[in-house]
């Protein structure tokens, strides 16, 4: 039987970096922009404002669960049937998507249930009590985005599955159709409506309920493998294969949960503690200027995984197919490409701050606003190059079925420096230390992955026999 998707295997590195990792860069730049859309129009709502903001960075942690979930089953199978592909096994691979698509209708099932049965507690738990007007907005808008998550879920679970079958182009549309239409109903029901929060949430959802549509038709359309009914079960020996390369995704997501549910708390315990942030009118700015903060990241963040993961069936036919030269060198481009966009968005935070907090409505805002965003985009993204370069080298060892490596280096990152430092060094800086916890968390992962990046090279460099022999 002829093998399919062979041209990953002969085409120049280059042009195969340019075809997948472009779409998947641009959609996951929009699934980004679900959310910050959603917090731009929010802040230029007069009648929102910073309490809209807060509660948008209140609830934006509890989408990200509901993504960790969904990325863990979707980045997991596009490996695991990248491989499969190389090794000409396509029964397995439908058998895998098929198995992918069930988990994923079950979790965002259960995710749905516990977010409305624990609503309350859980907005308690990530800061939302910081006002009585911030609490209001984020129930609100979080009952909303609740209804939403099985299409959230299904989207961006299949998205990764789709460029596996050889089409990030359709993976790209998708998404951006989703987001377009999000784009076009948030002024419609914030401004002309007047909706508030609940309207923002309602065009969000409607952009989640195309991109899953427009997955569900292409799950009938595929090219390299065919989904037939006989294969869709719950296979275990294929779980465990696939799940555990996407272990890595769902750390690495989950984790930056916990890191913001810590920050969201040292917000509001030591800006309780300062003078200006202590009072009532202002109590919420810290928390919505450091989501503000945490979205531009994110942008940035979604680009550098976009590249990586864009590289995953690449990286994993070609491993399948024996060819481990065209894995190392494409890890090389990688690496440089990864340090480039750090770099470029480093330029942007130090230089142009102003402008980017002018974007979320710092017009309608206090001057303590915009002088501790100002700050916040200097110090908090200060070490953006060395952010980039470490999740892009997460993401490649995934792409080789390395999932214990990516996943311990995802750990000591988001749990260990992240949640640690959020919770120590406000202790002795005050705001300031919640500020700093970023670029500290960047500089002392960087030494962990240097040693991967280091060993993965060697690694790549062995011949195939001797890789068999070891495995063996």
């Amino acid at each position: 039987m002829d093998k399919v998707n062979d041209y990953l295997e002969n085409e120049r590195i280059g042009v195969l970096m340019r075809k997948y990792a472009l779409p998947c860069i641009i959609s996951l730049l929009v699934a980004a922009l679900y959310n910050i859309v959603d917090q731009i129009f929010i802040a230029n709502a007069s009648y929102l404002g910073s309490y809209g903001n807060a509660a948008n960075t209140v609830v934006f942690p509890l989408t990200v669960v509901a993504l960790a979930i969904a990325v863990m089953i979707g980045d997991g199978t596009c490996a695991f049937v990248s491989m499969l592909l190389g090794a000409n096994r396509r029964e397995d691979a439908a058998k895998s998507i098929c198995n992918a698509i069930i988990l994923c209708i079950l979790s965002s099932v259960i995710v749905t249930t516990v977010y409305f049965i624990f609503s309350d507690a859980i907005i308690t738990a990530f800061g939302g009590n910081v006002n009585e007007e911030t609490y209001r907005y984020s129930k609100e808008y979080f009952w909303w985005i609740s209804l939403g998550i099985p299409f959230y879920m299904f989207g961006q679970a299949m998205n990764p599955i789709i460029r596996s079958d050889a089409s990030p182009g359709f993976a790209m549309i998708s998404t951006v159709a989703g987001a377009v239409l999000n784009m076009i109903l948030d002024p419609i029901f914030i401004f002309v409506f007047k909706m508030g929060m609940m309207g923002a949430a309602i065009a969000t959802v409607a952009g989640q309920v195309l991109t899953a549509a427009l997955a569900v038709w292409y799950l009938f359309h595929m090219k390299a493998v065919k989904l037939e009914k006989k294969n869709f079960g719950m296979y275990g020996y294929l779980m465990k294969r696939f799940i555990p390369l996407g272990i890595t995704s769902f750390f690495s997501q989950i984790s930056l949960v916990m890191a913001m549910a810590a920050i969201n708390n040292m917000l509001r315990k030591y800006g309780a503690l300062d003078e200006i942030f202590s009072q009532e009118a202002y109590a919420q700015i810290p928390m919505a200027v450091v989501g503000i903060v945490m979205k531009f990241f994110q942008i940035v963040i979604s680009v550098a995984v976009g590249m990586a993961a864009g590289c995953i069936p690449i990286v994993g036919y070609n491993i399948g197919a024996g060819r481990r030269d065209r894995a190392l060198q494409l890890f090389k481009i990688l690496l440089i490409c990864e340090a480039v966009v750090g770099f470029a968005a480093l330029l942007v935070v130090e230089v142009f701050p102003g402008a980017l907090i002018t974007v979320f409505g710092a017009a309608n805002e206090s001057t303590y606003y915009t002088e501790f965003a100002i700050k916040s985009f200097r110090v908090y993204l200060c070490m953006m190059v060395l952010a980039t370069v470490n999740k892009g080298t997460l993401i490649y060892l995934q792409s080789l079925g390395k999932a214990l490596e990516s996943t311990i280096v995802s750990m000591i990152r988001e749990i260990v420096f992240g949640v640690g430092f959020a919770m120590i060094l406000p202790k002795f800086f005050g705001l300031d230390g919640v500020l700093y916890s970023m670029p500290v968390s960047d500089i002392l992962t960087f030494a962990v992955t240097l040693f991967f990046i280091i060993r993965t090279f060697k690694e790549l460099k062995m011949p195939e026999r001797i890789v068999h022999e070891q495995e063996a």
